[in-house]
């Protein structure tokens, strides 16, 4: 939705929802009965009052023009980003029938409108001259020498706890029980490596985890300690590999390199969770540059990141990209609101998708997927599972169980019809994961998360 009358879909707005139960929610609200006083403007402005169980309606408003959003705003308790009210709002609107008129915006909108862009202002002429003011680099250097010298300890550490396992047997994790490696987990806490941790706490929780439990236990015993091994002899690794095995560790890093500005098209969103952190995923391709890039937004428990941008649509923006193996960027200044385009990546096969992974693994060995798109492949059942398989060849690629047990793959095989489709998704060694599917004419971006 932006000025000039451009709309967004209905799936593209349900794709800003940060979970299921958020966008079934939305989904009721998509309807004029609670809502009173709807409006909106031509700079792509959209505000109502949404009835609830109390006496006062909830006031909402939304603002997707300006170039540093989406942004929401409404009255109700509610802790996620958008909210149901935000979401039913922007399906009234893309009803185009008019519930939804164009008309002057109402104060408590009007002021939350101009205040945003007022402090969007603010931020653009200060030009970070806040970041310019750089603190003290010779006690930022000391701080980084102590935090290397914990996580080093913590290595060593987590060596000896592997060599201890092999050397008594698979069998003694199985044991021994998740305690002792939660204990593991919180003394690489404790040294400052959060990548370590959370990869000790995936290995306590294979033994006992269902057949073929040993064998997963020990390829995770080898990935840790091919990390452990890169983070002690950093020194003797090339730059790019020394920058993955800090990044793998979970050592915080910044973008580096001139930032590259592009049209980004939004290819996928959807946000992983556990009980301190939500985690958001975008995934953005350049239509001029060609390049993929991954967007990371974080949440406390329980409440969902604020960054949403709509799948399907893309946006001028600037990117900076982090060092190491991986993919991930910050966002930079954006230029022009999300709007419609005709703009798809590019579709390779099956099996050029896993090569393309098994390089990646190459220059990352601890990445569980690697993004990419295959072009004209058809959803096709096999046994118990599902795989897409190349139109025009006789290699296919399985789904991971997760994908075959979501029901994005009934929206896939809806659109397909035993016709080619093209479909964006994650490769890897647990198959893969579709995230975004065009059919083969023209036609609009489908989430499947």
């Amino acid at each position: 939705m932006t000025q000039q009358g451009v709309r967004w879909t209905a799936d593209q707005v349900l794709a800003l929802a940060p979970d299921v139960a958020s966008r079934k929610a939305g989904s009721k609200l998509g309807a004029a009965g609670p809502w009173s006083e709807a409006g909106s403007s031509d700079e792509g402005t959209v505000w109502g009052l949404c009835k609830g169980s109390g006496s006062t309606p909830y006031q909402t408003v939304v603002d997707i023009a300006d170039a540093a959003g989406p942004a929401y705003k409404c009255s109700c308790p509610s802790r996620k980003f958008p909210c149901k009210h935000a979401l039913g709002l922007l399906l009234l609107w893309v009803g185009g029938d008019g519930t939804v008129p164009r008309r002057q915006a109402p104060d408590w909108a009007e002021q939350w409108i101009k205040g945003r862009r007022q402090r969007a202002q603010e931020r653009r002429t200060a030009g970070g001259s806040e970041s310019g003011a750089s603190a003290d680099p010779e006690a930022a250097r000391r701080r980084a020498e102590r935090r290397a010298e914990r996580i080093t300890a913590g290595a060593a550490e987590l060596e000896q706890r592997l060599t201890d396992l092999l050397r008594g047997g698979l069998a003694t994790a199985e044991q021994s029980g998740y305690g002792l490696w939660e204990e593991t987990a919180a003394r690489m806490v404790d040294a400052q490596a959060p990548g370590l941790a959370a990869r000790v706490r995936e290995l306590g929780a294979l033994p006992s985890s269902g057949p073929g439990w040993p064998v997963r236990l020990l390829e995770e015993c080898a990935l840790l300690h091919l990390l452990d091994q890169g983070w002690l002899r950093r020194e003797r690794l090339p730059d790019g590999p020394a920058a993955t095995v800090r990044s793998r560790v979970g050592l915080p890093g910044s973008p580096d390199g001139p930032p590259v500005r592009d049209h980004w098209l939004v290819l996928a969103q959807y946000d992983t969770s556990d009980s301190r952190l939500t985690t958001r995923r975008i995934w953005l391709h350049g239509t001029e540059s060609a390049r993929t890039a991954l967007l990371l937004s974080y949440g406390a428990a329980g409440r969902a990141p604020e960054l949403a941008l709509p799948v399907g649509l893309a946006f001028e923006a600037e990117l900076s990209v982090y060092p190491g193996a991986g993919l991930r960027a910050a966002l930079g200044e954006r230029f022009t609101p999300p709007a419609p385009t005709a703009a798809r990546p590019p579709g390779v096969t099956t099996h050029e998708a896993a090569e393309r992974y098994g390089e990646a693994l190459v220059a990352d060995p601890w990445l569980d997927s690697f993004p990419v798109t295959l072009g004209r492949v058809i959803p096709t059942p096999v046994e118990d599972s599902w795989q897409l398989a190349d139109a025009d060849g006789g290699t296919a690629l399985p789904l991971t169980p997760s994908a075959g047990a979501r029901p994005g793959l009934w929206r896939l095989v809806a659109l397909s019809g035993g016709a080619p489709v093209t479909v964006f998704g994650e490769c890897g060694h647990r198959g893969f994961t579709p995230l975004t599917a065009w059919s083969q004419g023209p036609g609009e971006a489908v989430p499947l998360c």
